[in-house]
């Protein structure tokens, strides 16, 4: 339940790490019509299990027999968090177009935070509400309700 309302004319992304939706609310704060501007496809992801093959890495420390394994590269994290970047982009040649004032955005916590570090100034100062939630295979409808509670 969102403690902030959603004006006419406000972009709404709802985003995860594979999928973006840019929305506008095409109705009131009241009765939201929200209506699908663009949609961003992220590339394919699977598990990082079956991006990555090598085993982690080792390092020797120093002067005997000491050696440590080196934390494996989580491949499916990586590209999610390109794709935010990707999203933020977009976001920004939106907002220096001109083409919203106000931001609503639906995102799960952690590519939340990478929206967050990658967001230019001109993105950031549009930012109306937040909404941690993953909502990216939920109907236009069932979005619509869940912001206007």
């Amino acid at each position: 339940m969102p403690d902030f309302l959603i004006h006419h004319n406000a972009l709404v992304l709802v985003g995860d790490g594979r999928k973006a939706l840019f929305l506008r609310n095409r109705g009131t704060p009241q009765a939201l019509d929200l209506a699908v501007e663009d949609i961003l496809d992220g590339a394919e992801n699977p598990p990082t299990r079956e991006q990555g093959t090598d085993r982690p890495g080792r390092v020797v420390q120093g002067v005997g027999q000491s050696r440590s394994a080196v934390e494996q590269t989580d491949w499916h994290t990586l590209e999610e968090q390109k794709f935010a970047v990707t999203i933020a982009e977009a976001l920004y040649r939106a907002a220096i177009a001109n083409t919203f004032s106000e931001l609503v955005i639906v995102a799960p916590p952690k590519i939340l935070g990478t929206l967050r570090q990658s967001f230019h100034k001109q993105v950031s100062d549009r930012i109306h509400g937040e909404m941690t939630k993953t909502l990216t295979s939920t109907p236009i409808g069932e979005i619509s309700r869940l912001l206007a509670a």
